[in-house]
């Protein structure tokens, strides 16, 4: 590899076919923008520099990557590929390598390109191809006949009939030593049908230099698929989600149906976890061995400890699970919630902001909010803690061995101490006495004549 690597990263395009304001190279693949899926393989090759060439909406690229580690270069007006490059060269160190990357190709794998940067020894250009079943939009590989060195590229619109049916086609990611491209950029010409400067066009001066160009192919196909269409960016979701889930069966992970998981982040699995079908997995999730995820939950940034199960149409974000919990199904766990071992959160359940200890449960049609919850406290069917006075956010505390009844208002700041009982119905506005029955109901009557409205 190059004492020096510089990379240069493509993403200038403004994508009509996207039919959409937003520039393309920040629509979203496995819940990131495709620019910042090339932008973290960019960095796993610890270049010197990374330079980002940016066009149509710029400034909103910059502003959503913000990454102050990068060099960002504007091209304007967009001319081709070699243009562009042209843009970045007064960044370029004179010595060393240039990978060049595409801001709208987010598949391509590391092992690929550093076996493109290997096939640059004793100072070859390196070009990433491709033999593909239906080569048409790309530029055609055009090789010696007797010695199948490469001679040239040729690009879609200027191919005659018989260069149309090469399959080898250029992924346009390339190697580069930086004392070529800096001789060869300021040569390029636009004398083609588009009227625009190939970054290919170096493949000829390297040829009449007698410069060798080395190729090398991707592992997979689609690594080198780009996204110019919303059916493409739909297509390449597909592939990078059942490319995932390919890694997480080859771990042991049992998914019951690897075409219905979504991972939007990194999701890590320990021994015999199960993945129900249609789980959303987004931010960093961390499931612990024999951890069940039942059908339709979605995870983001979550951590599930051992022999834990989530049941179906859960909602967990930003929250700690302990070991052997059980949750749902309809149960929503909100950002910082912490529940301990052996908890229970039932159905229609929505937990906020709470610490729930040890063999405690809430099973039913309840809300807590701003909560610290003991051990073993049983929490019943329509429990609210109220914890909002308009203005500000109140905790409520329950300690060990309380029991709640259903249809129970507990109106924060207040403390339900060790062994309380609360009777069902009750509102609570004041702290309860150790290990005794609280309770608030209005007087039961029955009113004598009293006729229910009907309509006339």
């Amino acid at each position: 590899m190059a004492s020096k690597l510089n990379i240069i990263i493509l993403a200038a395009g403004l994508g009509k076919r996207m039919h959409s304001s937003l520039p393309k190279v920040l629509h979203t693949l496995a819940g990131k923008p495709l620019l910042s899926h090339v932008l973290d393989l960019a960095k796993k090759l610890s270049p010197d520099q990374i330079c980002v060439v940016i066009g149509h909406g710029g400034e909103r690229v910059k502003e959503i990557i913000n990454d102050a580690s990068l060099t960002w270069v504007t091209q304007a007006p967009q001319l081709g590929t070699g243009h562009a490059v042209l843009q970045a060269q007064p960044y370029l160190d004179q010595q060393g390598l240039t990978l060049i990357l595409y801001g709208d190709v987010p598949l391509v794998g590391l092992a690929s390109l550093e076996q493109l940067i290997q096939s640059t020894q004793n100072d070859a250009c390196g070009i990433l191809t491709a033999v593909v079943d239906d080569p048409t939009g790309y530029g055609r590989i055009i090789r010696d006949q007797n010695t199948g060195s490469i001679k040239g590229i040729v690009e879609q619109k200027d191919a005659d009939t018989s260069q149309q049916s090469i399959r080898e086609i250029n992924t346009g990611i390339m190697a580069i030593p930086n004392e070529y491209l800096h001789s060869w950029l300021p040569k390029l010409e636009n004398n083609n049908a588009q009227q625009e400067y190939y970054l290919t066009d170096i493949v000829k001066m390297a040829v009449d230099q007698n410069v060798i160009v080395a190729s090398s192919q991707a592992l997979h196909n689609w690594e080198i698929l780009g996204v110019n269409s919303r059916l493409q960016l739909a297509e390449l979701e597909r592939i990078y989600q059942l490319s995932y889930a390919n890694k997480l069966l080859e771990k042991g992970v049992m998914l019951f149906d690897p075409s219905r998981i979504d991972i939007r982040g990194e999701l890590r699995c320990g021994a015999d976890v199960e993945i129900d079908v249609n789980c959303i997995f987004e931010g960093t999730v961390i499931l612990g061995d024999h951890v069940k995820i039942k059908a339709n939950c979605i995870l983001k940034d979550v951590t599930v400890s051992d022999k834990t199960t989530i049941l179906p149409f859960s909602h967990i974000e930003n929250a700690k699970i302990g070991t052997n919990c059980r949750i749902g199904p309809y149960s929503r766990i909100r950002p910082e919630t912490q529940l301990i071992d052996n908890v229970h959160i039932g159905n229609f359940v929505e937990v906020k902001k709470s610490r729930i200890a040890s063999g405690s449960k809430v099973n039913h049609l309840s809300y807590i909010g701003d909560t610290t919850i003991g051990e073993n406290v049983n929490i019943g069917a329509g429990t609210i803690t109220c914890n909002y006075d308009g203005a500000y956010k109140h905790q409520t505390i329950i300690e060990d061995n309380v029991f709640i009844g259903s249809d129970t208002q507990l109106v924060a700041p207040v403390k339900i101490s060790v062994g309380s009982t609360i009777g069902a119905g009750s509102t609570i506005t004041k702290d309860t006495p150790e290990n005794e029955l609280t309770l608030s109901r209005s007087k039961q009557i029955s009113v004598s004549g009293w006729k229910r409205p009907s309509k006339t």
